[in-house]
């Protein structure tokens, strides 16, 4: 006994915020760039959302101020609904709480830590807590400065002042101040996250002032603000046994057949009778000993026809009634077996697909809006795919844009984002790179795709984004999410492909042309001395010949090389 406690004698209950304290990196806290990054990131995030929210056009000013050799100050201002004062200390020091991480909603941010981690970071790196002003357009304006106490996971104000708001300003400012970490121009940048930002959210001015002092804007291209996503109930076939255990214990219905229809998406009172032919039909194959008939059972489940197996079995019926008082009882009495039985029997069960309408795409017009706006393109187009669900039951859509030539330069880019959030990193074990590059780029008159002008935009929307780790910068490799994606670039590079055959048969007619028009002086010349017509008038002759036939080529579309037959 005396060897347990001592064993046991350092046990120690370890907080969220000191677990990721000492695992910053699982955040996206390693690497200085990468860490200034995340850092602008979390609060950019942030700004965007509220703004959205309260249907508020979104500004957002970054500085980065440079204190000392990877020393800076970072703010980040937004014109958003601000903060009241009683939930500042919730929102920049406690980890895991938010308004969309515990909801079934579609969000920027979907693990409640963002900010409060950007808060942590600058906390341990410079020992300085961070200054929130923030006003949500009354009579004050609240400026308090928080640290975060690891131990007990909670934000404390050190200190807090309040002034008159005099001119009705409303928002949020922020400043950290952050130590080992580097700005650079780099594609893993702040510079190069806020524009990517910039190209997914055109409704949004976004303004950098850079350490030199430069600033950089990146006006608003479009007026439309898009609309607050929706929580979406859970989808019976991607739900867990804890699942539905936890939400009996918390719902207000009456009964398991309320509780099972009013919680859940697809489920009617028509689907809680099937689904107790089903629950009677798995626990009356349960006791069938032989091995080879019990799978014979399963398999004219897995086809939907429950009914003829429980007519295999005697005395069926009161196994159903049995499962139909079940229904019947409160929910909050549902037992852990019977939370079992009930996700069990949805693995058997045919649903209609979850709805889709909580989902918020970029949108083809917007897409093109923000392509257009910050790369000036020559060609620009955009997909958005028709939602589908991955893992039986969560919905997710895809949308792809691509913008070729103009002021792009020579050199492939994949701008890779999820919920409309650039994904700068870890691009490797993403799954929207490994199908970029699974797309055979030669069939749509892309010979070099390592040298071609061409900007590959991919946006996964989803409830649950699956990403490979909880820095959210790659998106796992999932079969239904990579298969949409691929479709989504096929049909982008198909129009692609249209435009710059167009182009090429553009250029074809030019080069024919001028080599008509080349021959025009001399054949004018040798018909001259041979009609007796004046030489001027022949060749004024042919010069209207060249550009009437070639006027229609370009208004028919049709390949040079059938005019020229013809002529």
């Amino acid at each position: 006994m005396a060897e347990a406690n001592q064993l046991f004698r350092e046990f120690k209950i370890q907080s969220v915020s000191e677990f990721f304290r000492r695992n910053a990196a699982m955040l996206g806290y390693t690497g200085k760039v990468r860490s200034l990054t995340t850092l602008v990131h979390e609060a950019v995030t942030n700004s965007l959302d509220a703004c959205e929210e309260a249907g508020i056009p979104p500004y957002v000013r970054v500085e980065i101020e440079e204190l000392g050799d990877e020393h800076y100050k970072v703010v980040v201002e937004d014109n958003g609904p601000g903060i009241p004062e009683k939930y500042i200390t919730h929102v920049f020091g406690k980890m895991l709480a938010g308004t969309k991480a515990h909801r079934n909603i579609q969000s920027r941010g979907q693990q409640g830590i963002g900010i409060s981690g950007a808060v942590m970071f600058a906390q341990i790196t410079s020992g300085k807590a961070t200054r929130v002003i923030t006003s949500t357009g009354g009579d004050e304006i609240i400026e308090a400065w928080v640290k975060i106490d690891v131990d007990k996971n909670e934000g404390k104000i050190v200190k807090k002042e309040k002034h008159p708001n005099l001119k009705g300003w409303r928002g949020t400012r922020i400043e950290l101040e952050v130590k080992n970490v580097k700005y650079m121009r780099s594609k893993q940048g702040v510079y190069w996250y806020l524009k990517l930002t910039a190209i997914a959210n055109p409704h949004a001015h976004i303004e950098l002032i850079e350490p030199d002092g430069k600033l950089i804007v990146f006006p608003r291209s479009s007026d439309y603000i898009p609309e607050p996503p929706v929580e979406m109930k859970p989808h019976p076939k991607g739900v867990m046994t804890d699942d539905v255990y936890r939400l009996a214990k918390k719902t207000r219905k009456n009964t398991v057949r309320r509780f099972l229809i009013g919680e859940f998406s697809r489920i009617s009172d028509k689907k809680v009778d099937e689904l107790i032919e089903y629950i009677a039909a798995l626990r009356l194959i349960k006791t069938v000993k032989d091995k080879k008939l019990q799978e014979q059972y399963y398999q004219r489940l897995m086809e939907g026809d429950v009914k003829s197996v429980l007519r295999a079995f005697k005395g069926y019926t009161k196994v159903v009634k049995q499962v139909a008082k079940l229904m019947e009882k409160p929910p909050e009495k549902l037992t852990w077996h019977e939370a079992e039985e009930i996700v069990e029997a949805f693995k058997y069960m045919k649903f209609l697909a979850p709805p889709t309408h909580g989902l918020r795409p970029i949108g083809e017009e917007n897409i093109e809006k923000g392509l257009k706006g910050i790369l000036k393109p020559e060609f620009v187009t955009a997909v958005t795919r028709p939602p589908k669900v991955y893992s039986g039951g969560i919905p997710f859509q895809v949308e792809v844009g691509i913008a070729y030539g103009g002021e792009i330069p020579a050199g492939f880019d994949l701008y890779r984002y999820a919920n409309r959030v650039p994904l700068l990193f870890d691009a490797g074990s993403c799954v929207t790179t490994q199908a970029a590059r699974s797309i055979d780029w030669k069939r749509y008159k892309i010979d070099d795709l390592d040298r071609a002008p061409l900007v590959l935009m991919i946006n996964v929307v989803s409830v649950h984004v699956p990403y490979t780790g909880t820095g959210k910068q790659s998106i796992a490799s999932v079969d239904e999410i990579y298969n949409e994606i691929r479709l989504a670039i096929m049909d982008a590079a198909r129009r692609l492909q249209t435009y710059l055959s167009g182009k090429h048969r553009r250029l074809a007619q030019v080069k024919r042309r001028k080599t008509f028009e080349k021959y025009v002086p001399e054949i004018a010349r040798a018909l001259s001395i041979l009609t007796g017509e004046p030489e001027e008038k022949i060749r004024e002759y042919f010069i209207r010949f060249i550009e009437s036939r070639f006027t229609a080529v370009e208004a028919e579309d049709v390949p040079v090389e059938e005019v020229a037959e013809n002529a």
